[in-house]
């Protein structure tokens, strides 16, 4: 029986998704024990041509070079996971989408004219079609391990699509705004961070996206309510998965 192949690779990105994965450490070694490691610049210089089995894409397409290059890794791979706020969203790099990219280009680079970049930060699957999401900014290592453990034994995932208030209620954390009018994005926002944020009484920041039944159109007029001004709003929502949030409030 052939070994299967698993291949890592990188956009535009800060590489915390893939550093996750080295994180795992003992698992990485069980993992390694069963699949062939093809492609993982992060942790070696061996490359392996494909195709591949398994292919994890981290980071978002911002150049002409990126939509090519991921394009050739969708050719060359049996599933393709895109991992992290960048690969399914556009990331925090996305903020570019919401303003004029030639004047961002000319106020922070002396030769602009050297850049090739795109006007917009997107996610993998505005591109090509992705086989499954992993959400997070950085994902997280239990997650990963079970959408790899899934795609390498032919199932689906077992990724619950819950909010982030499902998770504060299984750790007993008291809701901060119902408690404290502290603006949170819990109700709307994907699970899988543990809800570490509320847990020390700050509001859900939406690392993970928004959720498959966020109702955003109901949850901005309740921040409102609770002082915050339309700006305040725009930029609560504008952080991690800003573009994905964005798309949810569009008529």
């Amino acid at each position: 029986m052939t070994t299967p192949t698993l291949a890592v690779f990188k956009l535009a990105s800060c590489d915390g998704c893939q550093l996750t994965l080295l994180d795992c450490e003992d698992e990485l070694l069980g993992l390694a024990g069963k699949v062939r490691i093809a492609h993982f610049l992060e942790a070696s210089s061996t490359v392996l041509p494909g195709p591949y089995d398994v292919a994890l894409v981290e980071g978002s397409v911002t150049t002409s070079a990126d939509a090519e290059r991921v394009r050739s890794i969708r050719a060359e791979s049996r599933h393709l996971i895109t991992i992290g706020a960048c690969a399914s969203a556009g990331g925090i790099q996305a903020l570019r989408n919401f303003a004029d990219i030639e004047e961002f280009r000319n106020c922070v680079y002396a030769r602009p004219d050297y850049l090739d970049t795109l006007a917009t930060s997107t996610p993998v699957s505005t591109h090509v079609p992705v086989d499954f999401e992993l959400r997070g900014c950085p994902i997280d290592r239990n997650q990963l391990l079970e959408v790899l453990s899934a795609h390498l034994a032919g199932r689906k995932p077992d990724i619950p699509d819950q909010s982030v208030c499902f998770a504060c209620k299984r750790r007993g954390t008291v809701c901060v705004t119902v408690a404290h009018g502290t603006p949170c994005l819990g109700p709307v926002t994907h699970a899988g961070c543990g809800a570490i944020c509320p847990a020390y009484g700050r509001g859900c920041y939406g690392c993970f996206g928004p959720s498959a039944d966020a109702n955003l159109p109901a949850l901005i007029p309740l921040l409102r309510r609770d002082g915050l001004r339309r700006q305040a709003v725009q930029r609560l929502l504008r952080t991690f998965n800003g573009e994905a949030f964005e798309e949810e409030v569009r008529p």
